[in-house]
């Protein structure tokens, strides 16, 4: 690659790019708890975003969802989200046994707002805490997650996005379909393995 842009190392040189924050309330809306707002948010939330890292190299954003609530708060300081059956890739779960910080990221469909919670999180398989959050079947573990930052995220990036707005949303008829993609994307990492595809 050539021609390679400038790029920004150290905070002096990203403060000159970027102003300090306009609202000194962009700062100070950081709570280091889950009031009662917070709550009632993550009540209401059936789908979030959950970042993790290895400390190093590696880093990952999954999805969650289940029906409004299914993240459980246990106390201010406390939330326990269950391990639904998935593919059992089990990346974030690997990311934390290495780095156990995480952000979380709650959305209400039809609301620009998001809850953004940061903290420390640790795998539990405690029946006493997994009782709380079962459906149909016990699971077989949770992330329970040490509240250390929440904040109310601003509305700009959901309604930049027009998210909630059908009307808004691009037409999909021509992406192929959800299986084709994975088929293709299992094949070209094959071939790059060296592994015939079945």
């Amino acid at each position: 690659m050539q021609n390679i842009p400038s790029t920004i190392e150290d905070e002096e040189t990203l403060r000159r790019v970027y102003d300090k924050p306009a609202s000194p309330g962009a700062l100070r809306k950081c709570l280091d708890h889950l009031d009662a707002h917070a709550r009632h948010f993550i009540g209401l939330s059936p789908f979030l975003v959950i970042a993790t890292s290895d400390g190093m190299a590696s880093s990952d954003v999954s999805p969650r969802g289940g029906s409004a609530g299914h993240v459980i708060v246990l106390d201010d300081r406390h939330l326990l989200l269950p391990d639904l059956s998935g593919n059992n890739r089990l990346d974030s779960f690997y990311n934390i046994l290495r780095f156990p910080w995480v952000g979380l990221l709650f959305f209400i469909p039809g609301m620009p707002e998001t809850l953004r919670v940061n903290g420390r999180a640790s795998i539990c398989t405690s029946t006493e805490l997994l009782k709380h959050c079962a459906g149909k079947r016990l699971p077989k573990a949770g992330l329970l997650v040490e509240v250390n930052e929440m904040f109310l995220h601003c509305s700009r990036s959901v309604e930049l996005a027009s998210l909630w707005e059908p009307e808004s949303w691009p037409d999909t008829a021509a992406l192929p379909s959800p299986s084709r993609i994975f088929s293709d994307h299992i094949r070209q990492s094959s071939q790059a393995a060296g592994i015939a595809a079945r």
